[in-house]
């Protein structure tokens, strides 16, 4: 291997996607040579021998493909061929019963061509619903491990009632190269969270492809500029955006979130620009080399906490009729469990269920060359089959562990629906991060005003040591976030007292009432200057404290051109202006963006932002806590203000300070900076107070090292030597 082979973050992936394609053409030598007749059976015209049983799924190989499918109560099993877009099968094929060892069924078909035929099983066994078992061998059933589905393939629109899920069996030849870049770690990651629809659907994208992989191919120009270095994509997996569909004052409403899993395996068909038969996802794999051709990795948001099968009322297209008292937590009279308030709960910790996930993420980071993965109501996937939460998950300590997976950044949003809720006691390893949702919390009641919050603030800022103790957790630990796709805007934090979810059909009793938002002095929009001006200037509060907390930061897109929901902090259902993000912003809300982007390349350029550095010459610790006066961090009930110093040595071993300054309070303070050794001085680089000019561009020495913080406002201050 050459020597940039050896640095390629992915190397190792190309190399093990090389020897895997070698180990399918080469199994056994069986496949490929028909010499030994006997092995061969003949069935409805179909020439078939036993497959190859440790091959999950459905394989292209040579002379055919192999067909392997796991059932521990099904009694038959029933491969169903059908030519492409058609929903009459044109052949069955009984698996015999030779062909099953253990409770695997596998099957090779020669002379198969994988781009003329969808396939799906029909399974036959118990019908006990009181034990949860459902099978009926009339229902055509989607393959768990299809790498990709037919049927709802285009956005919207609903499966006809003769219609139905099929797979398709897919090529794996894309050509990645040798990426040039090392991707960066997870606490020197900046992450955008992203809708892929919502992102380019507006007209105002100017994308030749809206709402498509495509589209944020083309957008990443912009995310450079940006200066983020990492993308979370809402979920990508196959889903049914059509489940639940209804219409509200005239608008069609969808799932459009994506939280509603139909296969985990395959991509989302609507996401793609055009049709992509047996293609095994190229639009989403040239997206991700692209991204990481310009130095930003790639995180998923996955859901393995439920289906969009639902509860008994739910669809019946795949995990139900192939073992359902397995797939699914349930009750002892075969009810489901609805720890994720989806109508269903993943028994993820069954060891079936375990190998599952497992695979699925070890496909997505060899296949796809995915840096990261964001589990969705992780708390779920440390519940027992029984429902109770486990000391130690066998899922979440496999997943910690696992080989191809330890290079691969695992973040748990640590609560579920079902009130399990464990932000800083989330079972890690030292491995797992976890969304900071006190992060969240704390500084949204601080940022605007609320009493008792200070020391909360200060800790969530300095990295939450209350939390994630760095000898126990490592540095990266707690991804911080003030806003994220569930809930408000950054923007509309500083618009709303309170949600405005009535479009969404539910009398707006849908989405959380604890928002700690803070409409700045009038409900929704206004025309007031003064209300404006106070709005803009906490969305940059909010940026400049995000930018400067120890941790990875997180926000959403088109936070930082104040995109708004109208005040909807729910809308999982609105496929419309509401969600998509309108570009027009860019140019009204331009020197906010331009803020972002000195505050993310200001956290970029200090490592003292984002973890201990050698010690600065000065004796100031990392990290230091102060008050209206240094060293001060006796934080009473009322306190306001806090100051916070990160010291350490910068790339070219000089001395790396920087103070953050924050007063939540409604009158200017005077803040007093710590001492400085003779020879440096204290600058101001940012202060919110002064709106569209708040990066300084001019050196201003402070004088006598103090300074008048403005009413609500957020300044950060560095040390230089005198005379500079």
């Amino acid at each position: 291997m050459e020597q940039n082979e050896k640095k390629s973050p992915h190397g190792e992936q190309i190399l093990l996607e090389q020897k895997n394609q070698l180990l399918l053409e080469n199994f056994d030598g069986v496949m490929v040579e028909e010499e030994n007749l006997s092995s061969i059976d003949i069935i409805n015209g179909f020439r078939v021998r036993p497959g190859f049983y440790e091959i999950n799924g459905a394989s292209a190989l040579p002379n055919g493909v192999n067909f392997t499918l796991i059932s521990y109560h099904a009694t038959s099993c029933e491969l169903v061929l059908f030519h492409r877009k058609c929903q009459e099968p044109y052949a069955r094929i009984p698996f015999p019963s030779n062909y099953r060892v253990g409770n695997v069924f596998s099957m090779f078909v020669f002379d198969l061509k994988i781009d003329e035929f969808e396939y799906a099983y029909c399974l036959d066994g118990p019908y006990h619903p009181e034990k949860g078992m459902l099978f009926d061998k009339n229902k055509y059933l989607l393959d768990p491990y299809a790498k990709a589905v037919t049927g709802q393939s285009e956005w919207g629109k609903v499966l006809a009632e003769n219609e139905f899920y099929k797979a398709r069996v897919v090529h794996n030849n894309f050509n990645w190269e040798m990426p040039d870049k090392t991707a960066p770690k997870l606490h020197d990651c900046i992450i955008y969270e992203m809708h892929v629809r919502g992102f380019t659907r507006h007209p105002s994208s100017g994308v030749r492809h809206p709402g498509t992989f495509d589209a944020i191919g083309e957008k990443i120009p912009y995310l450079k500029q940006l200066g983020i270095n990492a993308v979370e994509f809402m979920p990508v997996f196959e889903f049914d955006e059509t489940r639940n569909m209804r219409t509200v004052n005239g608008k069609t409403l969808l799932d459009y979130w994506g939280y509603n899993p139909v296969c985990f395996f395959a991509p989302n068909t609507s996401y793609a620009s055009e049709a992509e038969y047996n293609r095994e996802g190229k639009e989403l794999k040239s997206l991700i080399k692209d991204l990481h051709q310009n130095g930003i990795k790639v995180i998923l948001d996955v859901v393995f906490n439920h289906t969009a099968e639902g509860n008994e009322k739910g669809p019946f297209f795949s995990f139900k009729g192939i073992d359902n008292n397995i797939y699914y937590m349930l009750t002892p009279n075969g009810s489901y469990y609805n720890f994720s308030g989806c109508g269903n709960t993943l028994n993820c910790n069954h060891p079936m269920v375990r190998d599952l996930i497992l695979n699925c993420l070890r496909y997505w980071a060899i296949s796809y060359h995915v840096d990261g993965f964001r589990f969705d109501l992780a708390s779920i996937l440390g519940r027992s089959e029984d429902s109770t939460p486990l000391n130690k998950p066998p899922l979440l300590e496999q997943l910690a562990y696992d080989p191809i997976l330890f290079g691969v950044d695992l973040i748990a949003e640590a609560w579920d629906a079902g009130g399990l809720y464990q932000v800083g006691s989330f079972p890690s390893w030292n491995r797992w991060s976890e969304w900071n949702g006190k992060y969240r919390d704390d500084l949204r009641s601080f940022l605007k005003g609320d009493d008792g919050f200070a020391m909360a603030a200060a800790q969530r800022i300095i990295g939450s040591p209350d939390l994630y103790p760095p000898e126990k957790r490592g540095a990266n630990a707690s991804v911080n976030f003030i806003t994220c796709h569930d809930g408000f805007t950054l923007y509309d934090l500083y618009s709303y007292n309170r949600k405005h979810n009535e479009g969404n059909g539910w009398n707006n009793t849908d989405g959380a009432d604890d928002n700690r938002s803070w409409n700045c002095g009038v409900e929704g929009e206004t025309a007031d200057e003064a209300v404006l001006r106070l709005r803009y200037r906490m969305v940059r509060n909010a940026c400049a404290v995000l930018m400067c907390s120890r941790g990875t930061p997180m926000f959403l897109a088109g936070d930082e051109f104040a995109n708004t929901q109208f005040g909807n902090n729910n809308p999982y259902c609105q496929d419309n202006e509401i969600s998509w993000l309108d570009w027009s912003l860019l140019e009204k809300n331009g020197s906010l963006l331009e803020f972002f982007k000195f505050m993310i390349h200001l956290r970029r350029s200090h490592a003292v932002l984002r973890q201990n550095t050698a010690p600065c010459s000065m004796g100031f610790p990392s990290v230091s806590l102060h008050g209206t006066k240094p060293w001060d961090k006796n934080y009473g009930w009322e306190t306001k203000v806090i100051g916070i110093m990160f010291a350490g040595k910068g790339k070219r071993g000089e001395d790396d300070i920087l103070y953050l300054g924050i007063n939540a309070y409604w009158e200017p303070q005077e803040m007093e900076l710590p001492h400085l050794p003779e020879g440096n001085c204290w600058i101001p680089r940012v202060d919110t107070w002064r709106g569209k000019k708040a990066v300084l561009q001019e050196k201003e020495i402070l004088d006598h090292g103090t300074y008048v913080i403005q009413p609500r406002s957020v300044c950060v201050f560095q040390v230089i030597p005198s005379g500079m």
